[in-house]
């Protein structure tokens, strides 16, 4: 009976997990936007 159990909850963790990584989508940033360089970027004053 502990082992129906068992494989009943493996199998609940595993499906909710692919659930979770079908559902999850990576943000894609668009080809227009450039990262920025910083105006002062002195290191030395911290």
């Amino acid at each position: 009976m502990w082992i129906v159990l068992f494989i009943v909850a493996v199998l609940f963790v595993l499906g909710s997990a692919l659930i979770l990584l079908k559902s999850a989508k990576i943000p894609k940033i668009p080809d227009n936007v450039k990262s920025q360089p910083y105006n002062d970027d002195n290191s030395d004053n911290w």
